[in-house]
């Protein structure tokens, strides 16, 4: 049986509708101190596993452009998401399948910190002009808190997406 590529599926392209509603409007039970998890993350890495790196790079900057879209200003998620997508689309074609609790929230936490990072060193090259030490309290903070909590769900939320995408979940 040939595997259908999940950009094919209705089902996997509506899945990223959830991604910029859960920005939007994220239960307070899913926050930390008013951090959420990276939801691009979340969603990124499952897809990027199943389809591959070109579709990773594709899936990124689409999503980064969403995102972006909603914040109109400052730092941007495109590179980032983008590299991330590439590289757990080359993990995902290389070696065995990526389907451990333990690999998913690893991955799932480095890509969160990464994220988190990159908008950390934009903001600081963005507001060159001001003081640092605001900067560093709510990042540091932001950056640990957001890649924890993705961390957490990643294994949750990225085997739930491969069970749905591969057609092993059952409704």
């Amino acid at each position: 049986m040939i595997p259908v590529r999940l950009h094919k599926r209705p089902i996997c392209l509506a899945s990223v509708l959830m991604v910029p509603l859960l920005y939007l409007g994220a239960p307070n039970w899913l926050k930390l101190s008013g951090v959420t998890p990276c939801w691009a993350v979340l969603w990124l890495l499952p897809w990027a596993l199943e389809d591959g790196p070109l579709s990773g790079i594709c899936a990124g900057l689409f999503l980064g452009l969403w995102i972006d879209g909603l914040s109109l200003d400052g730092p941007t998620y495109i590179p980032t998401l983008m590299l991330l997508g590439f590289w757990w689309g080359r993990l995902g074609r290389r070696g065995p399948p990526i389907e451990r609790s333990y690999n998913l929230g690893l991955l799932g936490w480095i890509g969160s910190f990464f994220v988190g990072l990159s908008i950390w060193v934009q903001i600081m090259f963005i507001e060159m002009n001001t003081p640092l030490d605001w900067i560093h309290s709510w990042g540091f903070y932001t950056l640990l808190a957001q890649s924890i909590l993705t961390g957490i769900m990643a294994p949750i939320i990225g085997s739930w997406l491969l069970l749905l995408w591969r057609g092993k979940l059952s409704s």
